[in-house]
């Protein structure tokens, strides 16, 4: 047989990649369709004039798409959430320019998948080195991938880029018949909390409606959105969304959304969107009119729980940071990142850097893991919960 001529080309908008080769190659995952990153970028969220300047890399075969890697020309290092600040710094102490570097990820969200689309080792091994030629050829500082899988960092590990590690805090679904069968693996004294951070809710009189994409108005996004925008005012911080980008995704994959809305007398006061495919859910944007104690917790842990088991779905990511999860039955997984940096000082400084950073999430997980929720083997009794 003939060998398959390979190409790899680099496209400036996702708008020049037929939608339906893009979504075959990304699979299932909601985050990485055509029509999630198309809005990011017509909207403004994600474009040239905010710093995210698409690279895309697009691999042929024969004339055939047989894979693809969304990848930006990135002036700072907002919207990533694996943090590269003092590193930027470091080069800039030393008279060197850190900005513009090359970045693999889907912009504004800290969620694992895959990063080189195909299907095949070879593939993926081709979309990394080109990545790598790519930032050689336009000499910018750096190139970064954000959240691969673990068998994706592998690749990119094995192509010379260098592994760091974190951690998220993820819920799993062991077939619990509800909420409650949930909170029965819990031990009493954490179990205790849930219940009274769950009463203290009701108690403030607010009830909550799942909407999935479908029955998403227009009125509802508008509401969302001022809730989004008002809790990032609060912490006196800029929003990477707009109106426009959620109205664009609840147009074009409805199916893949739910809006968990929080009513007190009747009104709307607060908000959670969730993005999902059935089997994982990503719990990813949240706001609020007014504030009441543990109304976080519940808008954007117990109710997507509750919804998670409604559902039948296995998985369900908090998002980035936070410890406060373990108490909630997030258990901590470690994430992935891989990095690959020009300068030969700065690289083996940052590996090294990476070595120790590694050790000590290791010890960290190890730390984490020893404060679970749940009850340990034992015959003993749990004492009754107050009421």
């Amino acid at each position: 047989m003939k060998p398959a001529e390979t190409l790899v080309e680099v496209r400036d908008s996702i708008a020049a990649i037929p939608a339906l080769e893009w979504n075959r190659l990304a699979g299932d995952d909601p985050l990485l369709r055509h029509e999630f990153l198309h809005a990011l970028h017509e909207t403004g969220c994600a474009s040239a004039d905010a710093g995210w300047t698409p690279n895309f890399l697009v691999l042929r075969e024969n004339g055939a798409f047989a894979g693809a890697m969304p990848l930006y020309l990135k002036s700072h290092s907002y919207g990533e959430y694996v943090f590269d600040w003092a590193w930027a710094d470091a080069y800039q102490r030393h008279g060197l320019e850190y900005y513009p570097k090359l970045l693999s990820a889907v912009p504004f969200t800290p969620v694992t998948g895959n990063r080189m689309l195909a299907d095949t080792l070879e593939r993926r091994q081709l979309l990394v080195d080109a990545a790598l030629q790519l930032a050689r050829e336009t000499r910018v500082s750096s190139l970064h991938c954000l959240y691969p899988t673990a068998e994706q960092a592998d690749v990119l590990q094995d192509r010379g880029l260098t592994l760091r590690h974190g951690v998220q805090f993820h819920w799993r679904n062991e077939g619990y018949a509800d909420f409650d069968a949930f909170l029965a693996t819990f031990n009493h004294d954490k179990r205790k909390k849930i219940k009274q951070e769950r009463r203290r809710v009701r108690d403030a009189g607010i009830v909550f409606e799942w909407f999935p994409g479908p029955a998403i108005t227009d009125a509802l996004w508008v509401f969302f959105n001022r809730c989004y925008r008002n809790t990032y005012r609060q912490h006196h911080s800029t929003p990477y969304l707009n109106l426009d980008f959620f109205r664009a995704i609840g147009s074009s994959m409805p199916e893949n959304l739910v809006i968990i809305v929080a009513l007190r007398e009747g009104q709307p006061i607060a908000a959670s969107l969730n993005v999902h495919n059935g089997t994982r859910l990503c719990g990813r944007y949240w706001g609020a009119l007014e504030h009441h104690p543990s109304l976080h917790f519940e808008a954007c842990y117990y109710q997507v729980i509750e919804f998670c088991i409604a559902n039948g779905i296995a998985t369900f990511e908090g998002g980035a940071q936070g410890e406060h999860k373990i108490a909630r039955g997030l258990l901590p997984v470690q994430t992935h990142s891989a990095h690959w940096l020009a300068h030969p000082r700065f690289a083996a400084a940052i590996e090294e850097f990476l070595q120790r950073e590694t050790r000590g999430v290791a010890v960290y997980l190890d730390e984490l893991n020893e404060r679970t929720p749940f009850k340990q083997t034992s015959t003993a009794q749990d004492p009754p919960d107050s009421p």
